[in-house]
């Protein structure tokens, strides 16, 4: 009997082995040469630790607030598409999980199951992701219906004008199954002749055209707090905080959308900086270590989310391996507070990490 994992990247392997080829592929792939893919994991291992030493902490408080809903850790899960190709149970297993880590999840517009589906199923904190098709009533309908639910924030992304050139899935010819969320609000079949059918369906379908005016349209149709998701450097963090949002994700999509794009952990200060405290700065992109969590929280973010992760525990052991996914990188995340001197994460402070930037300086 194969070993239990011991770490979130052992989870990955397992993964691979459980799913066929074109959901690996689609679910680790990233665009293009893959630069920003490797990137965003490679810039956290550059930011080094200045602990301190001869500190209480004999008792550890992982727990912090985001939007006002206090979370067990800093650590929360990012919307991630049709988590029914990696298990049968989908993102169901996946809320599940999040409720008893008691931490936030974030389902994915392109969801395998429904919005009520995953309401119905536990109590989590769920944030629901948006993309807004050119057809901008369909928009508006997942929004009533998240709100309807239980909903408490929306997150819409905004670095998807097309999609980008994941070429693993044009030469898989990757095939995605009808998203449930949009059945009866407009027909989801389509063709392609080239490759990637899931490409050719969000060509056809994603609104090329959205801009910063359109935020004041969703924020005219929800009560709901909105967070912003794609934001890379500082002249978009300003304008997000002047057209009103709620929170800002650091994020470049996985590494899916622009291939050499920057590794989001070496922009989150710039973001930090340029919103001076005004709204909640989240980030995701290459965490994979409890160490990684520490170093973002360092630097100046109120949590991480976690995507990959998430899929590769639960197509290895479903919603169990979800839970152990969340609770490994917990598990380190406290270990890391603890040495280096925090008993609390409000006592993270940029103090206690170096940046490669920092060190090439202190060299000349």
């Amino acid at each position: 009997m194969a070993s239990e994992p011991v770490n979130v990247n052992e989870f990955q392997e397992l993964a691979r082995l459980a799913l066929p080829k074109m959901y690996y592929d689609f679910y680790s792939g990233g665009a293009e040469d893959q630069h920003t893919l490797k990137e965003n994991v490679e810039a956290f291992r550059r930011i080094t630790f200045r602990p301190r030493v001869l500190l209480d902490v004999s008792r550890i408080d992982l727990s912090t607030t985001v939007l006002g809903y206090k979370i067990s850790a800093p650590i929360i899960i990012a919307p991630t598409a049709m988590h029914k190709l990696a298990n049968p149970d989908g993102e169901v297993a996946t809320a599940r999980a999040a409720a008893s880590c008691n931490t936030i999840m974030v389902l994915s517009f392109s969801s395998s199951c429904t919005i009520e589906e995953v309401a119905a199923s536990c109590n989590a904190i769920r944030f629901y992701q948006l993309y807004v098709y050119k057809q901008r009533h369909i928009a508006a309908t997942l929004v009533q219906r998240a709100e309807r639910n239980g909903f408490k924030a929306l997150v819409l992304t905004a670095d998807t004008p097309r999609l980008g050139r994941r070429e693993a899935d044009i030469k898989n010819k990757m095939i995605a199954p009808q998203l449930k969320n949009l059945e009866g609000l407009f027909s989801t079949k389509v063709s392609s002749d080239t490759g990637s059918i899931l490409e050719a369906f969000a060509n056809q379908t994603m609104d090329a055209s959205l801009s910063w005016k359109d935020v004041e349209w969703l924020k005219s149709i929800t009560n709901l707090p909105i967070l912003i998701k794609g934001v890379l450097t500082r002249e978009d963090a300003i304008k997000a905080v002047e057209v009103g949002v709620a929170g800002i994700i650091v994020s470049n999509h996985g590494a899916r959308q622009l291939d050499y794009s920057p590794a989001t952990i070496s922009v989150l200060e710039e973001v930090v900086h340029a919103v001076k405290g005004r709204v909640p700065i989240l980030m995701d992109g290459g965490v994979r270590r409890g160490t990684d969590v520490f170093k973002a929280m360092a630097l100046g973010a109120q949590a991480v989310l976690i995507g990959r992760p998430v899929i590769y525990g639960l197509a290895a052991k479903g919603e169990y391996g979800v839970k152990r996914v969340f609770e490994m990188l917990k598990d380190e995340f406290e270990l890391t507070m603890a040495l280096s001197g925090c008993p609390s994460v409000k006592h993270i402070t940029r103090n206690h990490v170096r940046t490669e930037r920092e060190r090439l300086h202190s060299m000349l």
